[in-house]
This record gives C-alpha cells, sequence and structure tokens, in this order.
C-alpha cells in the first residue's frame, strides 16, 4: 500500500473511531437524564425499575397531607382511583399544590414503596392537568378526557 493511501485509511479511521465515541458518550448521558412516568397502579403492580429516579403522577388523596412539625418533610398520597402511591417530599410545596388536585412528583422508590421525591410539581391553573396524569386517569376509567388546550380561542385575531 502507498504511503499516502496509508495515511488516508488512518484519517478515515480515527474520524470513524471519534464519531463513535462520541455517539456512545451521547447515548449514555440521555439515558441517565430519562425520567419516565408511571401512575400509582404501575408503581403497585411493581413496574418501576429499582434506583432508578421517575416521574410519578396522579391526584392528591383528600385527607392524605401530613406535614413534619419541625421540618419541611411532607407526605400525602397520589392516586389514580385504582391504587395509591405514599409520596415523601422534603422541601416547599409549590403554591398550586393542595389536596383533590393532580400533581408530577420527582424522585425514587424505596424498599417500602415510598415515593421520596425530589421535585414536586403542580398544574398551573384549575383546567390543566399533565397530559400523563390525564392519560393515567383515564386508564384506570375514572377521568373525562380533558382538551390538551383548555382555553377557548379568543375571537377577532
Amino acid at each position: 500500500m502507498k504511503p499516502l493511501r496509508k495515511k488516508r485509511l488512518f484519517i478515515i479511521l480515527g474520524i470513524l473511531a471519534g464519531v463513535g465515541i462520541a455517539v456512545a458518550l451521547a447515548l449514555s448521558a440521555l439515558q441517565q437524564n430519562i425520567n419516565l412516568f408511571y401512575s400509582p397502579t404501575q408503581i403497585a403492580n411493581g413496574e418501576v425499575p429499582e434506583n432508578t429516579r421517575i416521574r410519578a403522577g396522579g391526584m392528591v388523596k383528600e385527607g392524605s397531607l401530613t406535614r413534619s412539625a419541625d421540618s419541611l418533610t411532607v407526605r400525602f398520597v397520589a392516586t389514580d382511583f385504582a391504587q395509591e402511591v405514599t409520596v415523601e417530599y422534603r422541601g416547599i410545596l409549590p403554591d398550586l399544590f393542595r389536596e383533590g388536585q393532580g400533581i408530577v412528583a420527582l424522585g425514587t422508590l424505596n424498599a417500602d414503596g415510598v415515593l421520596i421525591a425530589d421535585e414536586v410539581l403542580a398544574k398551573h391553573d384549575e383546567k390543566y392537568m399533565p397530559p400523563e396524569v390525564t392519560k393515567a386517569l383515564q386508564d384506570s376509567g375514572q377521568s373525562k378526557p380533558m382538551p390538551s388546550n383548555p382555553m377557548p380561542p379568543k375571537e377577532g385575531y
């Protein structure tokens, strides 16, 4: 093989190896940042992988909210009206958080089946519900379908 061809071959192989390493690193980083959504029914059925950060959502069960007297720890029950999951959160809850409303909690499931949340998200108005929570409630047969855009179109535009 001529020296020029040999040099070109090594350059092409080096570029291919670099692209391969970059793609592998990008896929690894993306896979670690994926937070899959699970309903309380899926959590109760054991479909959640262990030691994985997940998103769980449902309606906050009426009368389930308990606050610690000496810390910012809060416990409540999220339900899809078929199953329930206890959520424990340490921090300040969003202003729109209340019982009977839809929430999404991000965290990991412990050995006792309690979701230890590091973030709690509440809906932003009285008609909106996160799409995952809406679908989970529809799948359990407990809720009517909600429009994706609950606000009526403005006229005159």
